[in-house]
């Protein structure tokens, strides 16, 4: 009679228990808050801004954020040109990368090979 009325309540404490986890986040962008950050999302485009705000799902808050322009040639190649976009909610789900902007340098890539150098070994 009354065993259905307990399962609820168990599959109630379940969910709740279960919605606890989720809100646990991995990374801890507190350090880096009012800092200056690079952000890469899914499809290529890159933003740097100053860290305002975060939430459990990564969705971010930038301020004086300005968005890195492609190079109409080769959509895999950033241009030093930027445009500006102000404040902006970065979605957590579309974010690929954060990472601070001081102590970043870009270097040359170890992995490309010259024209020639690829049958010398």
């Amino acid at each position: 009679g009354g065993g259905g009325r307990r399962g609820a309540a168990a599959q109630t404490l379940q969910a709740m228990s279960y919605d606890k986890k989720k809100k646990v986040t991995v990374l801890d962008m507190n350090k880096y808050m009012d800092k200056s950050v690079r952000v890469k999302f899914m499809g290529g485009r890159e933003v740097v801004g100053v860290l305002k705000g975060c939430d459990a799902l990564l969705n971010l808050v930038l301020d004086e954020s300005q968005e890195y322009l492609k190079d109409p040639a080769d959509p895999y190649k950033l241009l030093d040109e930027t445009r500006p976009m102000g404040l902006m909610v970065c979605r957590g789900p579309s974010i690929m990368l954060v990472c601070p902007t001081d102590g970043m340098e870009e270097i040359a890539n170890p992995f490309l090979q010259e024209e020639g150098e690829e049958g010398e070994d």
